[in-house]
């Protein structure tokens, strides 16, 4: 996330991150603790928005992400004017019938989600099967897992998938 903060930063794009309370208090005393239940996360999630003035783009990665697009989609906080989910997790791994997906089916906002399409939480082939509302755009990086790192062997590095995500996030905010 640092990266992709960074490379938005430099793309001329404000960017603002949190933590959600669970993973700051992981941080500090080092012990793994699951999530919260999604109500919390959002409000927490919407708390963080209250202090930012004018129209906003939000997103996360993995399950910051379900929870962005969750606000955007039940349009909880309607200065959301876009969404960007980076590794969605369409689904736990394993187990493709349990989708996280009824909200990406009606969402109006635009979404650009950013996915590896070896990713367990969803691969291109789970994803193609989905029936995603026409707002919800997906930028599929070859090879990459939900961390968007491609394997050694296909030729492409991690780097160039950051790359990649950031101009593509860009492009697509600035449209947006």
């Amino acid at each position: 996330m640092t990266d992709i903060a960074e490379g938005l930063a430099h793309e001329g794009l404000r960017v603002v991150r949190f933590e959600f309370d669970y993973m700051a208090k992981r941080r500090i005393d080092g012990k793994r603790r699951p999530p919260e239940r999604a109500d919390k996360l959002i409000a927490q999630f919407i708390a963080v928005l209250d202090g930012i003035e004018g129209p906003l783009a939000i997103g996360g990665k993995s399950m910051g992400g379900r929870m962005a697009s969750m606000i955007a989609a039940e349009g909880t906080c309607d200065r959301v004017k876009a969404c960007v989910c980076l590794g969605y997790p369409f689904h736990p791994p394993g187990k493709p019938e349990k989708t996280r997906t009824a909200h990406l089916q009606t969402t109006t906002t635009p979404t650009l989600i950013c996915q590896g399409t070896r990713d367990p939480f969803g691969t291109k082939d789970d994803v193609e099967g989905y029936d995603l509302a026409r707002a919800v755009k997906m930028l599929w990086l070859e090879d990459g897992n939900h961390d968007l790192k491609p394997r050694k062997a296909s030729g492409i590095t991690h780097q160039d998938h950051m790359k990649k995500t950031i101009k593509a996030v860009a492009e697509w905010l600035k449209a947006q």
